[in-house]
């Protein structure tokens, strides 16, 4: 690669570019006449990967080699759409056509069909569950109409592992912009009108966290990516960096330039394998046209990035565990203050923003802080990527305006609940989270409106319920979560989360009283009050919320030791309903301990005192007369 010398030269090879992208760019869902070129778009996220995407890029690039039309269609494995549930996704334009659930066979099908024949396979398109059309253009489905993607603007739209892709979409725009059109200070207002709060758990204002790292009085500072994404069900981060891994590259590369930092690491966690590979790629690639390394576009700003991996410990999303681990310490926290901004990484002043607060910085600096501040609340500007998991019928990414219900992503974007079940809670934050129930859908995404129903927004894990779990089994989950991934530095998350959950485990046993009910609030209360860190002090979350909203489960388990969804095995009872059992004694043939009684052609019973709840009579029964209670 010939390297970019001047802003001036990467406008000119941002312009040469977009001629990569011309398809692309069109989303009338026409195709010019005198235009022959097809590019089709691959989801390359893990998602999709792992449900066969790989075969599908080898069966398109068979078929387009096999026709001959190597010059004529491009073949891109890209990020990812967001639409997981869905995968592998495949999108032909500048047709803009959508097509999901492709396998092998479905991919021979659209080359020969529409690639060849221009005739769109109306069987591998979404088919709208409320109007039973099929849709063929990507903005036409339900997931995508209530987003607003601008950390995720990237994905499913470029190549990540290409450079020209990314600059042809004005990267590294906002960073020349910077360096010869700004001032540092000039460029943290910007932020700091934008409204941009950070992604990653509390909510802190970015470019307050900018300027105070830039106040701080030291020659060395450094930057941090904390792509550290440990919530069960999250996978937002890694989407971005999987698919636009360049756009994390350039923001911290604006971070530095407004702190006065030459140093950046990208802190990531060594389960994203597909992560790391596109940032190593992207890394070299900036090098290789100079825009990593000395006196960068010919300024006299410098930047480096390293890598560093975590071993997978949830602690180390933790900024101050984070930077014990990368001085190859353990992953624990310090005391704050001081904060990071001004004693962190090697006693340095040191900035750390996670991976979708950072994606949010260049289009911020190209459209204006106003543009971006037009988005969202009052309190909370801008978007949040969601990461949408459990009895929910679309899982997958969206990214919604601030202030957007909880009912309007679970219904609309979401789908609704599997199977048509009843909805019963969702948890928003993680393991750091609450579960919010179903009379407070209507409730705005929104940093202030969560925490007063006693939630958060974290990192933007939203895992849905429905009404076959159980809340308290749920609570005892997440917090087995905490516990194993606790660092024990304090004994306030070491000891008494540990304790908490003794309580829980004799609650679901059925050994539980109303005392240990009084004994878990305070016990959570207390933790919360004296944990050295954030997520020590959010761990009890998941049980007051669930105490909170679900009271009556609890007094449930205690008291009439029943578990109202069947959830908790010591708890439950099985039952034959004597009008649906035939009496075909399949059910006493396979019971190990000889608990069911009755004669042939008559209706069974279950001695509940002998039953040791294995589940092997109900998952036996053709007749469905046989349930948990």
């Amino acid at each position: 690669m010939v390297k970019i010398n001047s802003f001036q030269e990467l406008k000119t090879l941002s312009e040469k570019s977009k001629a990569l992208l011309a398809n692309r760019s069109r989303e009338s869902g026409k195709k010019d006449t005198d235009d022959k070129t097809i590019d089709i778009m691959v989801c390359g996220g893990t998602g999709c990967q792992a449900s066969g995407g790989i075969e599908v890029v080898k069966v398109l690039e068979e078929e387009r080699d096999a026709a001959g039309l190597r010059d004529k269609v491009k073949i891109v494995t890209t990020g990812c759409f967001g639409f997981c549930e869905k995968g592998p996704i495949v999108k032909v334009m500048p047709e803009n056509i959508f097509y999901i659930e492709v396998n092998e066979e479905k991919a021979r099908k659209i080359f020969q069909e529409h690639i060849l024949n221009g005739k769109v396979v109306e069987d591998c398109l979404y088919k709208d569950p409320a109007t039973h059309q099929h849709l063929d253009k990507q903005n036409d489905l339900p997931f995508y109409k209530k987003q607003i993607r601008i950390a995720l603007r990237n994905c499913g739209l470029i190549n990540p592992e290409d450079i020209h892709e990314y600059i042809a979409v004005e990267g590294y725009q906002a960073l020349g912009k910077a360096l010869f059109e700004m001032t540092p200070d000039t460029v943290i207002d910007v932020v700091k009108r934008s409204g941009l709060r950070g992604r990653g758990g509390g909510g802190f204002p970015t470019g307050v966290k900018w300027e105070m790292t830039r106040k701080s009085e030291n020659k060395v500072k450094y930057v941090i990516c904390n792509a550290d994404e440990g919530d069960p069900g999250a996978f937002m981060d890694r989407s971005i960096l999987e698919g636009d891994p360049h756009s994390v590259i350039e923001s911290m590369m604006l971070t530095g330039y407004c702190i006065g930092s030459s140093q950046g690491f990208i802190y990531i966690r060594a389960e994203y394998p597909l992560a790391i590979q596109r940032l190593r790629i992207a890394i070299k690639q900036a090098y290789d046209l100079g825009l990593l390394g000395k006196n960068i576009l010919g300024s006299d700003f410098s930047f480096d990035i390293k890598l560093k991996y975590g071993a997978g410990a949830f602690i180390c999303g933790e900024e101050t565990a984070l930077i014990n681990s990368i001085e190859g310490g353990r992953g624990e926290p310090t005391v704050k203050p001081p904060f990071p901004s001004q004693i962190g990484l090697w006693k340095r002043p040191t900035n750390i923003n996670n991976v979708e607060t950072l994606a949010n910085i260049p289009p911020i600096l190209l459209k204006g802080a106003e543009w971006f501040s037009s988005i969202g609340t009052e309190k909370s500007k801008g978007t949040k990527v969601f990461a949408l998991a459990g009895k929910i019928n679309n899982v997958g990414l969206v990214e919604v305006p601030m202030g957007i219900t909880l009912r309007e992503i679970i219904y609309d974007l979401g789908g609704g609940i599997v199977n048509n079940r009843k909805f019963k809670a969702v948890q928003t934050g993680g393991p750091s989270g609450g579960c919010i129930p179903a009379d407070s859908l209507d409730t705005p995404i929104d940093y202030e409106s969560l925490g007063d129903i006693g939630s958060m927004m974290g990192s933007g894990g939203m895992i849905v319920m429905d009404e076959d779990d159980c809340m308290v089994n749920i609570s005892k989950f997440y917090l087995e979560f905490s516990v194993d991934e606790s660092c024990g530095k304090c004994t306030a998350c070491r000891i008494g989360n540990q304790r908490m959950l003794e309580i829980l485990k004799d609650i679901t046993e059925g050994k539980g009283t109303m005392e240990h009910l009084e004994g878990l609030k305070d016990l959570g209360y207390i933790i919360k009050d004296s944990s050295l860190c954030g997520l020590g002090q959010s761990s009890p979350n998941p049980i007051l919320s669930t105490m909170k909203f679900f009271w009556d489960e609890y007094v449930a388990h205690v008291v009439d030791k029943n578990c109202p969804a069947g959830v908790c095995t010591a708890l439950s009872k099985y039952h034959i309903d004597p009008e649906k059992c035939i009496g075909c004694t399949a059910c006493s043939k396979v019971c190990p301990v000889n608990a069911i009684t009755g004669s042939l052609k008559k209706a069974h019973a279950v001695n509940k005192d002998i039953c040791i709840k294995c589940g092997a009579c109900e998952s036996t029964c053709k007749f469905k007369a046989i349930s948990r209670k």
